[in-house]
């Protein structure tokens, strides 16, 4: 259950604390309730289309060709809440349309702050930080080091970047790409991160959920299924 811890970093005095399998699980039941709501199945990957056709549904506008260079060069995503207002407004840089990866990324990234911290910018006593002359108090500005994998000591960007890999390759869709692969090499714990096994891990599910490599890697490694190779017991028990 999400717990309310206090805020030091963003002037929210309170703030959620999420454990990753909360995430998880969140993010792949919405997920999971709006592919079987289209389809009468939920298969990934999760379709660029209706990946913003989703996020369309939680946002007031969505626009997948903004010009964010006057944030500053490496802010790629930005999510400006509306407190008392109505839905945010997500807005993702134009160049990212020659990324698919990228794009898809962002776009779950800032949909994390979408579901996640909304209510947090209609806090009465929220602290508000000093942000450059050009940015909106009650924006988000997502930074390309951020969005796949963020420090866990800045917890806004660390949840919306979970959030966003537990979206787009949600747990139980990944085990199961990793298990006949594991199996297949009669491993019992996690496959060492860049040997030829860890190699193909990071493949399939790079492709098989169309996020980047570094998105794959990270992935795997946060669900235990690439790391040091343990003596003995299993993944999947």
């Amino acid at each position: 259950m999400v717990r309310d811890v206090a805020d030091t970093k963003h002037g929210f005095g309170r703030r959620p604390h999420y454990e990753p399998r909360e995430l998880d699980r969140m993010f792949e039941h919405q997920a999971t309730a709006f592919l079987v709501a289209k389809y009468g199945e939920a298969v990934f990957p999760f379709r660029t289309e209706d990946l913003k056709t989703f996020i369309e549904e939680h946002v007031d506008t969505l626009d997948q060709y903004a010009d964010l260079s006057c944030f500053g060069s490496q802010v790629e995503g930005v999510t400006v809440f509306r407190p008392g207002r109505g839905k945010p407004d997500v807005a993702v840089a134009a160049f990212l349309q020659n990324n698919e990866n990228r794009l898809r990324m962002t776009l779950a990234h800032e949909y994390g702050h979408v579901q996640l911290h909304a209510y947090l910018f209609d806090l009465k006593d929220r602290q508000k930080t000093i942000l450059p002359a050009n940015h909106d108090p009650n924006g988000i500005y997502c930074k390309r080091e951020t969005i796949e994998s963020a420090k866990s000591a800045d917890w806004l960007e660390w949840q919306a970047s979970y959030a966003a890999s537990a979206l787009l390759a949600p747990a139980a869709a990944v085990r199961n790409v990793a298990r006949p692969m594991i199996e297949n090499v009669g491993s019992f714990g996690p496959i060492g991160a860049w040997t030829e096994h860890g190699a193909a891990l990071v493949s399939a599910v790079s492709e098989g959920f169309k996020i980047s490599r570094d998105a794959a890697r990270v992935r795997l490694s946060v669900l235990g299924i690439l790391g040091t190779p343990a003596a003995s017991g299993s993944l999947f028990s």
